[in-house]
């Protein structure tokens, strides 16, 4: 663990675990908060366990204090991760909402590579006091901004929703009000309505999609694959990782309103598909006997092979995973994110997206948990290639299922779920 506890091994995943399943808990609380305490006081209200779970990490004197604070921490991010989606895409101008819808993901990463690097020169308890600085920023920052024009709409105080567009845009031109009926409540028989039922099954598909594309197995096999590629520091791995998330989230961010949704998606998911079957060839070519565990292969090459074709392998490796990072940074990092704050109509919004992100973290979860025992039975080339497998099925998804977005307002997205 690192922490001085003592946890026995088995334990070593319990804290990314805890804060996925926290997170899940977060994104049902989430999409609550949002329709009753709207999206600016939703975003206010997370900043509390953000700091109340780094704080007890900080002076966490045990492993059931470390994880309870991650528990909070998780909790918070599930919030997050739901409603500023939400409220950036409310609040931006239509032609400039996938930059912005794509400065969540952005902010993400840049603070993935912060997080590394500052993890070199601090111990782990400053790293947490540290963690508290962001969300106390945004709980001052945001004091300062208003409601979004389409929530206070729904709760008829249209002279308040008109001076917070005015604030934000500067004017009212190109504004579109809601449709009529965007204040009613959810009921789950509203879930038969075209309009409601395909932006559903886009979003949850989208979410699930992203966890199976092997994001996460990838991420956590980078030092070791940096170790077999014999790099003098292979901490390094993890710097090299946060780097490439941030080029090319940012690249996306850029070219978002231009490429369009649909494209960036496809492109992203072929890279991965290419970059998951070069893994799984590279853990093929490298296995050993039929004896060897599934971890072996990772840290014993073929005993055939020179010691200098298994760093050649290795160098497979890497690039196969630079690939697919930067694949998934364009595409499938950022854009099911984007896409959830955009599809659903005002009246189901909440309960809509808090499904939508409540399924991305319990995927995150049971990948998290059981990726180990699935290469157990699978091998881990037979793992790599069943990603492969699920980025070719997020591929025909996309080209089949998921509307361009780009230079549409939220209303004309409505509108073309609901046929009209």
């Amino acid at each position: 663990m690192g922490c001085g506890f003592g946890a026995p091994s088995s334990a070593a995943a319990r804290p990314q675990a805890i804060v996925t399943l926290g997170a899940a808990a977060g994104g049902v609380l989430g999409g609550w908060l949002v329709d009753r305490a709207g999206r600016k006081l939703s975003l206010l209200l997370c900043s509390v366990p953000f700091v109340a779970g780094f704080a007890v990490i900080t002076a966490a004197q045990d492993l059931w204090m470390l994880l309870g604070g991650r528990l909070l921490t998780g909790l918070a991010c599930g919030v997050a991760s739901l409603v500023a989606p939400v409220y950036i895409s409310e609040i931006a101008y239509p032609a400039v909402r996938g930059l912005l819808g794509s400065c969540v993901q952005l902010m993400v990463v840049v603070g993935i590579l912060l997080a590394y690097l500052a993890g070199w020169v601090l111990e782990w308890r400053w790293l947490a006091v540290l963690g508290c600085a962001p969300p106390s920023l945004m709980l001052l920052l945001m004091c300062v901004m208003p409601e979004t024009p389409r929530f206070l709409l729904t709760q008829h105080r249209r002279q308040e929703a008109m001076a917070a567009l005015r604030f934000l845009w500067g004017s009212e031109q190109g504004w579109e009000d809601p449709p009529t009926g965007a204040e009613q409540s959810f009921h789950p028989a509203l879930l038969r309505q075209p309009g409601i039922y395909k932006p559903f099954i886009i979003g949850v598909s989208l979410m699930a999609f992203q966890q199976l594309s092997g994001v996460n197995a990838v991420m956590f096999y980078a030092e070791t694959i940096f170790e077999e590629a014999k790099f003098k520091d292979s901490s390094l791995a993890s710097v090299v990782v946060g780097v490439i998330q941030v080029l090319f989230t940012a690249v996306a961010a850029l070219i978002m309103d231009r490429a369009g949704r649909r494209l960036l998606l496809t492109l992203s998911g072929v890279v991965m598909v290419f970059s998951t079957s070069a893994f799984g060839t590279y853990f093929k070519l490298t296995q050993g006997g039929p004896g060897n565990s599934s971890h072996m292969a990772l840290s014993a090459p073929v005993s055939a092979e020179p010691v200098d074709a298994s760093v050649g392998l290795a160098w497979l490796a890497v690039g196969s995973m630079c690939l697919f990072i930067a694949g998934f940074a364009v595409g499938w990092g950022p854009i099911p994110w984007l896409l959830m704050s955009e599809i659903f109509p005002l009246h189901v919004k909440g309960v809509a997206t808090g499904i939508c992100v409540l399924t991305n973290w319990l995927m995150a979860f049971l990948v998290t948990k059981e990726f180990s025992s699935l290469m157990e039975v699978l091998r881990p080339y037979g793992a790599f290639w069943l990603a492969s497998a699920f980025c070719i099925f997020s591929v025909l998804f996309t080209l089949f299922c998921v509307p361009e977005t780009k230079g549409k307002t939220l209303e004309q997205i409505t509108a073309h779920f609901e046929g009209r």
